[in-house]
């Protein structure tokens, strides 16, 4: 197995490292999009078992990981500037798989709509876009806690929360990873939530009836902050949407321990490499007229 590593420059300006895993030349890749505050770390277990069918392409957001010594501090990454992102490597790379995890799923089923006519099937984890009382809750403390600068408590309080199923040692990552964040990335973070807490499902939801491709959502039967139940309203607005639900599982699914993970494993193989019906692009794109702008208005950052 071969990684490349490139730095990719964005046609805004910007720039992102990106890292291209090759287990076989003649596989396929997947593009892999982190969930907030993840970098391309994260992804390390899930890499090496989708190594067995796939290669791998993923990727730091500008402000963060490896992407973060690149660009300069004096921005504020937007919902459209990560889907703008994410067509600028499909485009560049051809994919024929993606999978997101938690709120990476957002700018996904948006370029999933819009363009990324490579992508045969994707899998959206771990991710719902009905905000129920929990995932409120959690995600406005810890805005309010990164915000303050307060990131110890913020480390405390996803470990508590989405994070309360993952073993010791991943805990204690996410720890060490949140007290040493940047100011500058803690703005950006609390920025990002701002604008989750101010999307509003009902204004967007039917343009994901432009997707195309096979999309399959999976949460954990655990995970009080995505529910499987609340995901599966979603199969009124993607054509082509399944379910699947991983025993015994949270918020983050294959981290969560070896059971979980050989579930997920089994679940993403057979549907990424399994025999389906044949994809057409077109179908992509039910209505070609230019797309608006993400319906809501960008929070100042704080």
């Amino acid at each position: 197995m071969s990684v490349e590593k490139l730095v990719l420059p964005l046609p805004g300006g910007l720039k992102v490292h990106v890292e291209h895993h090759c287990f076989d030349p003649s596989f396929e890749t997947v593009l892999l999009v982190n969930g907030a505050l993840a970098t391309t770390a994260s992804f390390g277990q899930t890499i090496r078992y989708l190594g067995e069918r796939l290669n791998a392409l993923c990727f730091d957001l500008p402000y963060a990981g490896q992407s973060r010594q690149h660009n300069a501090c004096d921005y504020a990454l937007t919902k459209d500037d990560e889907i703008d992102i994410l067509m600028h490597l499909a485009d560049r790379f051809r994919p024929a798989y993606l999978l997101s995890v938690s709120w990476g799923g957002v700018a996904s089923l948006f370029a999933l709509a819009r363009g990324c006519a490579s992508v045969r099937r994707a899998a959206i984890a771990s991710f719902s876009p009905f905000l129920n009382a929990a995932m409120t809750d959690y995600v406005t403390r810890a805005r309010d806690h990164i915000a303050a600068g307060q990131n110890l408590q913020a480390a405390q309080l996803l470990n508590d929360t989405v994070g309360r199923h993952l073993p010791r040692i991943m805990k204690l990552y996410n720890y060490r990873y949140l007290t040493r964040l940047p100011r500058d990335e803690q703005d950006q973070v609390a920025f990002h939530v701002d604008q989750i807490l101010a999307m509003k499902p009902e204004r967007y939801l039917d343009e994901f009836r432009r997707i195309g491709c096979d999309v399959k959502f999976v949460n954990g039967d655990l995970d009080e902050y995505t529910t499987a139940a609340d995901v599966r309203r979603l199969g009124d607005y993607v054509r082509r949407a399944e379910f699947a639900t991983i025993r015994g599982a949270g918020h983050f699914l294959d981290l969560e321990g070896r059971v979980q993970q050989e579930q997920m494993r089994t679940v993403l193989c057979d549907f990424f490499c399994g025999e389906r019906e044949t994809y057409t692009p077109h179908a992509c794109i039910a209505n070609s007229s230019k797309p608006q702008r993400l319906p809501f208005e960008v929070p100042a950052l704080s």
